[in-house]
């Protein structure tokens, strides 16, 4: 069994709280991984060519050609990404969209897999989370566990968080903010969070020693086939 990680932050390791949940996740599964940071890595999204249509292999030569054959040699995919403008951030979203090479002609490379999905964002990282299973869902991978916290915004850097009206700070803390590094959100101090990545990781390899992928597999088909029902 081997687990791929992905870190879709474009932060450094010791500044990302996706990379450090992710990791977290992953060091708590008991089984072999991989940790693949997305920062500075150039990834496009879909361009609709259909150029995969035959062999499933997608034609856009960039930075995640050489990571196909890790989505589908993986048992389980551990995904984090932050949260930009109550979504995934682009490079994140990007990776995903291109697992549309996966899925012509009943393509089940990834069909059946599990998934744990991680979110941070400077008030909440459920949205990325929720898109990442969503995302995971359209290729019939189980998302098992969402780990979500709170990471420093951008605005507590930026030199004018302490007066910008629309910044995190204001927002969190009112208008007469000081910024101090003791107010700055960081998931490692945050013991609830860390405790639900530990017991994710945990979830998933105990889900990954009793793992049959056509059961999960049928039944994602039938959540997802129960979503589209409920849009129509």
């Amino acid at each position: 069994m081997k687990i791929l990680g992905i870190s879709g932050s474009p932060r450094s390791k010791k500044k990302s709280g996706v990379y450090t949940l992710v990791e977290t996740v992953l060091k708590n599964t008991g089984y072999e991984y991989e940790l693949i940071s997305l920062k500075n890595k150039t990834i496009n999204g879909c361009i609709a060519c259909l150029g995969c249509v035959k062999d499933n292999v997608c034609v856009v030569q960039d930075d995640l050609a050489p990571m196909r054959e890790k989505f589908i040699e993986a048992d389980a995919i551990v995904f984090g990404a932050p949260n930009y403008y109550c979504t995934m951030n682009s490079t994140s979203h990007a990776v995903m969209e291109r697992f549309f090479q996966f899925r012509h002609q009943a393509g089940d490379l990834l069909w059946g897999k599990l998934a744990v999905a991680v979110g941070v964002g400077g008030t909440t990282g459920s949205f990325p989370a929720d898109e990442i299973e969503k995302m995971f869902l359209y290729n019939f991978v189980e998302t098992i566990a969402k780990v979500t916290g709170q990471g420093a915004a951008s605005c507590y850097s930026c030199g004018h968080g302490e007066t910008c009206q629309v910044g995190i700070p204001q927002m969190i803390h009112g208008e007469d903010v000081k910024i101090t590094e003791d107010m700055i959100p960081n998931v490692c101090n945050q013991k609830e969070v860390m405790a639900s990545a530990v017991t994710a990781g945990q979830q998933l390899g105990e889900r990954l020693s009793n793992h049959d992928r056509a059961a999960v597999t049928q039944a994602m088909q039938e959540k997802m086939m129960a979503m589209f029902g409920e849009l129509v």
